[in-house]
């Protein structure tokens, strides 16, 4: 890793910090401004980059962007990379240093010389009908040998032919009740439409009924409200044209397949194909939905998709801190996509881009360096199963779990212009509030983005009155592995849809070749005033993670969450658990433990920021805030579940809103008949959750106390 040349001391007041600080290898340059160890956030400075920021120069970002489709290891990605590489070392705006990390992945593409294909077939084999093998090229731009056919990711090649059986959106209970109807389902094809589960879950779930293939497609009801007709949609909508394919991984995991916890090097130990889980089991093929209304009968799938190994890129680019530069805030988006990706992920990489320029263009001024270490992250083959950003994390486990503060992403920066929308863990809350609240909202009137958020999406808290909603992280962007599995403080930033006037489940283009600029320009944000708004709450909450003396992390903030956890498993759990006479008291007093450390640190923190406090205390103060969320990790909690340690934040699939351990065993302990064995393992789960609080509570008090 060459992000830095060696190890530099720091000037001034930052010495007095190198006997209680391990100062990493980032390297402090000898231009760098005069520098106090109690450097703190300049608000001049945040000024500064808020009114710099450009919504032009985010849409021309965005225009070079999406100029050309560039899945992943494609040549145009590929190009990518050296756009960024140049960007970033630009001697006008450029960073400290940058480089491109490859790795060597597993990834699926359809044959070119075999394409796939759904066919209705007749009693002789005939073909009575056959879907489109692409989408209808509208504007110019669906077309082309870089254009990939829709696809779907990592399912197996083989040729099923059996009777089509409407299933609903693939889910458990839908087959199930195709079986209680009397439906056989041996040998037919599941016509499945996205939503409710995961795209692969819908074919391991069909395959456990006996389903020999499965078509996806995207029903007009759930992303157009019901559009339908080609007057209704793109181009004279933004709503999905009847032809429009939604393209994706069906790989269950992330990271490469063939490495798990390992760094995708050519070197590295590789499992056997025959021993990868997470594909799907049955041949999987999406279609549009002008072709999903009129299947009939019998329906031949013929997929031929093909594993490869290909090289993929992160690329980072570091802004080395003045006074802690052992400290990392990283920002990352993904760079590829599957067709043109206007809005995945481009949206996202324009704004990275600018707010990198600015930032840079201060550096190179000798005006400002953050007083912590500034990672920003381009990375590779996400939407195979967030690939690169797991490669990262693989490689640097041991650095980054030490090291880093918090890990802000961006993925898609605007869905819609009507509002913000942020999902986090807790402790991130109170900094995106702060810059939300002094950054004004696009549009008519004068509300802040803070105010115009919570007019849109709130939540009663008990501490704070009516507050904006933060949403949870699941795993559906490149923040997964830094909280799943790092343990790290993370966010997803973007502005979204008025609730009030749509139920698209996401937006209507989405992952289609219709994804397009001029698609963004028209129809998600004219004038990109919400690209500048998403830039600028990005950019403020940046900025007080890597400047604050003090870090704007609140640790209290956990226990809105962990207190409706545990008022949960009380009331929809506690009487089931006492009959197999597990009991919630254990989980109560460390919910109250957790509770009296973290209003105990709060109050030190508060003290301590009335007076002049010593660097070398409120170093140990933030390295509390910090590692508070590492304590939720467990990795022998869930054994099933790749990459999964965090025991708030793993899938739940029990419909419990608790912790996802104790919903999960409960769920199964209700349906086994295997007795004591199951639940055995609720009192597992339990028990974990109760270390985990302690040990929460135990990071929290003063550092010398057990």
């Amino acid at each position: 890793m060459q992000w830095v040349k060696g190890l530099g001391l720091g000037l001034g007041a930052a010495v007095l910090l190198a006997l209680g600080i391990i100062l990493g290898h980032f390297a402090i340059p000898k231009n760098a401004p005069s520098v106090s160890a109690s450097q703190d956030l300049d608000l001049e400075i945040l000024e500064t980059v808020m009114g710099q920021l450009d919504a032009s120069r985010i849409r021309e970002n965005l225009r070079e962007l999406s100029r050309e489709p560039h899945l992943a290891s494609s040549p145009r990605d590929e190009a990518l990379v050296q756009l960024l590489l140049q960007r970033w070392t630009d001697p006008a705006s450029g960073l400290d240093s940058a480089k491109a990390f490859e790795y060597e992945v597993l990834l699926s593409f359809p044959s070119q010389e075999q394409p796939n294909s759904v066919d209705v077939v007749g009693s002789a084999g005939d073909v009575l009908y056959s879907c489109r093998r692409s989408e209808e090229n509208l504007t110019g731009e669906q077309g082309g040998p870089d254009v990939v056919p829709p696809y779907a990711a990592y399912a197996p090649a083989g040729t099923p032919q059996g009777l089509l059986v409407y299933a609903n959106q693939g889910s458990e209970e839908d087959f199930k009740e195709l079986q209680t109807q009397g439906i056989q389902l041996e040998g037919t094809i599941a016509l499945t439409r996205y939503g409710g589960v995961g795209r692969g879950a819908k074919a391991v779930n069909a395959a456990k009924h006996g389903v020999a293939g499965v078509l996806v497609y995207t029903d007009p009801g759930d992303i157009n409200d019901g559009l339908s007709l080609p007057s209704e949609t793109f181009p004279n909508s933004w709503h999905l044209p009847p032809s429009g394919v939604e393209r994706g991984s069906y790989y269950e995991y992330f990271g490469d397949p063939l490495t798990p916890y390992l760094p995708a090097h050519p070197s590295s130990f590789r499992l056997d194909l025959a021993n990868v889980s997470g594909f799907p089991p049955i041949p999987t093929q999406p279609i549009g939905f002008q072709d999903a209304k009129v299947l009939l009968c019998q329906v031949k799938v013929s997929v031929h998709n093909r594993l490869q190994l290909r090289n993929s890129s992160n690329v980072l680019g570091v802004i080395r801190g003045a006074v802690e530069p052992d400290r990392y805030v990283l920002y990352g988006n993904h760079r590829d996509s599957w067709v043109h990706g206007a809005v995945d992920p481009s949206s996202g990489t324009a704004v990275l881009l600018e707010l990198s320029r600015v930032l840079g263009t201060l550096l190179k001024k000798g005006t400002w360096r953050p007083r912590r270490s500034i990672v920003f992250a381009s990375w590779g083959a996400e939407e195979f199963g967030l690939i690169g950003s797991t490669e990262f994390t693989e490689q640097f486990f041991s650095k980054l779990q030490e090291r880093t503060v918090a890990y802000l992403n961006v993925d898609i920066s605007v869905f819609a212009n009507a509002t913000l929308r942020v999902q986090g863990t807790p402790p991130v809350q109170s900094v995106v509030f702060s810059a939300a609240k002094e950054i004004r909202s696009p549009g008519p009137g004068d509300l802040s983005i803070y105010d115009n958020w919570m007019r849109y999406f709130n939540r009663s808290s008990l501490v704070y009155g009516v507050v904006p909603s933060l949403g949870s992280l699941g795993a559906g962007s490149d923040y997964a592995p830094f909280i799943h599995f790092l343990g790290i403080s993370s966010m997803d930033i973007a502005y979204t849809y008025d609730r009030s006037k749509t139920s698209a489940r996401i937006y209507p283009t989405y992952h289609t070749a219709f994804d397009t600029f001029d698609y963004v320009d028209k129809f998600v944000d004219p004038g990109f005033s919400s690209h500048q708004a998403v830039a600028r709450t990005a950019g403020s909450v940046l900025l007080r993670l890597s400047d604050s003396f003090f870090l704007p992390l609140n640790v209290s903030d956990y226990s809105d969450t962990l207190r409706s956890f545990l008022q949960a498993a009380q009331q929809d759990l506690g009487d089931l658990l006492e009959q197999h006479s597990i009991s919630l008291g254990p989980l109560v007093t460390a919910m109250e433990k957790f509770e009296e450390a973290a209003a105990a640190l709060d109050q030190d923190i508060s003290t301590l920021q009335k007076g002049s406090p010593d660097p070398l205390q409120v170093r140990i103060f933030n390295d509390q805030l910090m590692l508070l969320e590492r304590t939720f990790l467990n990795p022998r909690a869930f054994p099933e579940e790749r990459h999964y340690s965090h025991v708030l934040w793993a899938p739940r699939t029990g419909s419990t809103a608790t912790f996802p351990g104790l919903a999960n065993a409960c769920s199964r302990a209700r349906d086994t008949s295997s007795g004591s064995e199951a639940w055995a393992e609720v009192q597992r789960q339990l028990s974990i959750v109760v270390a985990a609080l302690e040990g929460a509570a135990a990071t929290l008090r003063p550092v010398a106390d057990l």
